[in-house]
């Protein structure tokens, strides 16, 4: 089994792994959001298909109740085109590199 891992960083949390359809569960429950700002750095995610575009939505939208201000960096190019194509590109809050 494939396996992702959310690890805390001084600036916010770091993704690690694989972040698909078999690995997604591992992190429901476990929403790295708190606090008034968050910084979600994807640059250790090694695949993805759209079930991590559904995580990273879910996120979003918790931060948004919680009046957190979320922001994606270092987003791998996959995720980026699964977001263009399901339209939600407009959407991520991706961080300035």
């Amino acid at each position: 089994m494939s396996e992702v891992v959310l690890e805390q960083q001084p600036d916010g949390y770091r993704v690690r792994g694989e972040l698909s359809f078999d690995t997604v569960a591992q992190l429901l429950g476990r929403s790295p959001v708190h606090g008034a700002q968050l910084r979600v750095d994807l640059g250790g995610v090694s695949r993805t298909d759209s079930a991590g575009l559904a995580l990273l939505v879910s996120w979003m939208r918790e931060a948004r109740h919680a009046g957190c201000d979320i922001r994606f960096s270092n987003v791998p190019p996959q995720l980026l085109a699964i977001a263009r194509v399901s339209g939600f590109d407009r959407l991520l809050p991706v961080a300035a590199p």
